[in-house]
């Protein structure tokens, strides 16, 4: 574990000059509605030690439902939460992931059937690459088309941001390397995550304002999902993974370690402070310390009452938005049970007790009544935390982050062979 830096000027001097050579590192953003974390990794090998931790709150004008509204805002926010962490790792880096969330970011998983023409011929791996490349093209018109009927007919110009492999079947064969098989229908699904160009373009403004080399831009359910799935290729995961921020809530379902789908919509931890403002009639700062002391002898009961009867208000609304989100992964005939949560607005106990006690899942494709629990760093797969300051739920977006950005490197590495077919997909599909 690196300490913080409390030696002279030349030692720190010395440390943030240490050549990339060396070592390698990487710097996840996670630019919440609340607060923007930033996670140093350095690359050992498969996995990354997380060596440097910083977090900055954002102000109520900066975000807007997951996306950025004051670049000069969230830039400040930015370099707070960067300053820390690079203090705290003893090293300077430019090499980062950021995270894009909201509800105009739109991730599904596509599925394209397709029938040759020589079914004798073996496949190779020109053929896959154009197969993939026409399942894409049909993800971005869907997405397109989504998004228009979501702005009353406005076309918005989009660009993919994240694209993973689901599933290959070759003649209703399921296979995990299509390489050589000989077949008539070819059946691939692919997930991919588009986001509206003004969006990327605020986070690419961003990363220039702080001098940052931006490696990729990670839609942030599927950070968390990469975060849980790893670098095994045989995992089986299956699993809904909520993400609830300060603006948005995320979700993410992973069927057989592929990701099925993602689906964001607008109501996170800020919406049930607001909800306690307008009950008590506060600011919302004052709002916000009543929520964070709820179950504490630090409030009135009087003031801990009307505050649980707001935040139950607004749950109702919340929970109804998880009922429609999930109700639209319908290619699944049934949901996984295991619901794992992470983000600061998850923290609510009223939150969990809904999800666990209540029966808002009975009209929704569970074959029983799901689980609910807390990821925790420890489960994040191929991440070591070496500071000590990663110690729950609310880091796992970052984490995510991080493992997109070791993702992504592995990628970008010619140099570095391809193993499985599914690594020489995954470079393939890099964006």
């Amino acid at each position: 574990m690196l300490d913080k830096l409390k030696g002279a000027a030349s030692a720190v001097s010395s440390l943030k000059s240490k050549s990339k050579s060396d070592d390698q590192y990487i710097v996840a953003l996670d630019i919440g509605t609340e607060n923007v974390k930033a996670l140093i990794g350095r690359v050992e090998g498969d996995g990354l030690r997380i060596v440097g931790t910083g977090r900055a709150h954002q102000k109520l004008t900066d975000m807007a439902a997951g996306a950025i509204s004051d670049i000069t805002g969230v830039v400040n926010n930015c370099d707070k939460a960067l300053a820390q962490a690079e203090d705290q790792a003893g090293v300077s880096v430019r090499t980062a992931v950021i995270g894009i969330a909201g509800e105009l970011v739109k991730g599904t998983t596509t599925t394209v059937r397709c029938t040759r023409k020589n079914p004798n011929k073996p496949l190779d791996i020109d053929e896959v690459e154009k197969i993939i490349g026409m399942v894409q093209e049909r993800a971005e018109t869907r997405a397109k088309q989504q998004l228009a009927w979501e702005l009353g007919g406005k076309e918005v110009e989009i660009r993919l941001v994240n694209s993973a492999l689901v599933n290959i079947d070759i003649d209703g064969y399921p296979v995990s390397n299509p390489l050589g098989f000989q077949g008539k229908e070819v059946l691939v699904q692919l997930y991919t995550a588009f986001a509206p160009m003004i969006h990327i373009g605020a986070l690419e403004r961003t990363a220039q304002e702080l001098d940052l080399d931006l490696l990729a831009v990670a839609a942030e359910p599927f950070a968390v999902a990469r975060s849980i799935i790893g670098n095994n290729s045989n995992d089986n995961t299956s699993a809904i993974l909520m993400d609830v921020g300060g603006g948005t809530t995320d979700i993410a379902v992973i069927d057989e370690g592929g990701v099925q789908g993602t689906k964001m919509f607008g109501i996170g931890g800020r919406a049930f402070t607001k909800s306690i403002e307008r009950e008590l009639g506060s600011e919302f700062e004052e709002a916000e310390e009543v929520k964070l002391s709820l179950g504490s002898n630090k409030i009135p009961q009087r003031t801990q009452h009307a505050a649980e009867d707001a935040i139950d208000k607004t749950l109702d609304v919340w929970i109804n938005g998880v009922d429609l989100a999930l109700s639209e992964f319908e290619k699944l005939d049934n949901l996984p049970h295991r619901l794992l949560l992470c983000g600061g607005g998850s923290s609510l106990d009223q939150m969990v007790d809904r999800l666990t006690k209540s029966a808002w899942y009975k009209d929704l494709p569970f074959t029983k009544k799901p689980t609910v629990s807390h990821i925790q760093p420890e489960q994040v797969s191929g991440i070591i935390d070496s500071t000590g300051s990663v110690s729950d739920h609310t880091f796992i977006t970052a984490m995510g982050l991080l493992r997109v950005g070791l993702d992504t490197l592995g990628q970008n590495d010619s140099s570095r062979p391809a193993g499985s077919v599914r690594e020489r997909i995954d470079r393939m599909l890099k964006v």
